[in-house]
Order: C-alpha cells, then sequence, then structure tokens
C-alpha cells in the first residue's frame, strides 16, 4: 500500500510539473529604428501578462513568447495599438488594425497612435506618403501624439504604406 501511495504520488508530482511549451511569434518588419522603439514594443507588449518580448533593431523582428497563442495574440494586439506594425510568421496570430479609414478620397488626414519617439520615426511617415497617390504632405514630427497628412488621396491607401513601414495609426476622432 506504502509503494502504491508513493508511487501515485510520484507519478503526480512529474506530471505536475510537466506543461506545455511556450509558443512563439516572430513578427517582421516592425518599425524599430532606435532603442526607444524597441522600448515602446515591450511597454505595449508588457501590459500583456505572461508575455516575453525580444526586439532586433537590426532586422526590424520582435519575437513574442508566451504560454499559448490566446496570450500572443493579446500581445499582438497590444503592439499594434502601441503604434507597431508587421508581418506574423504564424497564421493564427494576425495583425490586424481598426485604423478608422473609410477607403475614401480625402484632402486631409488627422492621424493618432503612431509611435513616434524621434525623428527617424516622422521620417518614416514621410517615406509612407511617398508611396500614397496624391499625397502631399504630413505633419509628423518626434512626439507628436498626432499629425495631419494632405493632398488628395485615398485614406486606405495611406494606412497600408504606413504598415508597410512598420508603423500603425488610426483616424483621429
Amino acid at each position: 500500500m506504502k509503494i502504491t501511495i508513493i508511487s501515485l504520488l510520484a507519478v503526480l508530482g512529474i506530471a505536475g510539473g510537466v506543461h506545455a511549451a511556450d509558443v512563439t511569434v516572430k513578427i517582421t518588419g516592425v518599425h524599430l529604428c532606435c532603442e526607444e522603439c524597441s522600448n515602446g514594443v515591450k511597454r505595449s507588449t508588457g501590459k500583456v501578462a505572461g508575455v516575453t518580448a525580444v526586439t532586433d533593431e537590426d532586422n526590424e523582428t520582435v519575437t513574442l513568447t508566451a504560454a499559448d497563442a490566446v496570450t500572443l495574440q493579446k500581445a499582438a494586439d497590444a503592439m499594434v495599438a502601441g503604434g507597431y506594425f508587421g508581418k506574423s510568421s504564424d497564421p493564427k496570430i494576425k495583425l490586424a488594425a481598426d485604423t478608422g479609414a473609410k477607403n475614401e478620397k480625402v484632402q486631409t488626414l488627422k492621424v493618432e497612435g503612431v509611435h513616434l519617439c524621434c525623428g527617424e520615426c516622422a521620417s518614416a511617415v514621410g517615406r509612407a506618403i511617398k508611396e500614397v497617390p496624391g499625397a502631399k504632405a504630413h505633419t509628423a514630427k518626434k512626439n507628436a501624439k498626432s499629425f495631419e497628412v494632405t493632398g488628395d488621396f485615398n485614406d486606405k491607401d495611406f494606412f497600408e504604406a504606413l504598415h508597410k513601414h512598420g508603423l500603425n495609426g488610426r483616424v483621429a476622432k
């Protein structure tokens, strides 16, 4: 009887110590021009308990690790909400942004929520605008909470270009 109880406790102890392996997703093409960009990703994803974020500025990647895919998705959502964007290595982890764009022509678009910690971040906005037919100028600058894009362009095209440059934002309310 003692041996059975000891054996049972040993098995339970081993089983109790076993847990599913952590899951990881690599997000590529994220705007990480400086240490503050990396810190911004970590602050954003750090709002989700149980997530580890590792940034690689040279390769513009963010690797998120968590116990499960649900937590990874929450972390990816938090990163996007923090003003960043990229491409997920896992088709189950979606980077989706509710930009508020209506897929219509505009002459002025006020944008908020873009990570703009430095002049290089603002320059990335400028590079995105150059890819949008009809977009002419922007007022993005370091630490701005919002900025305007002017010209005669499609609002959805602007956000698609911004995403290609690893940033996210939304139409200001």
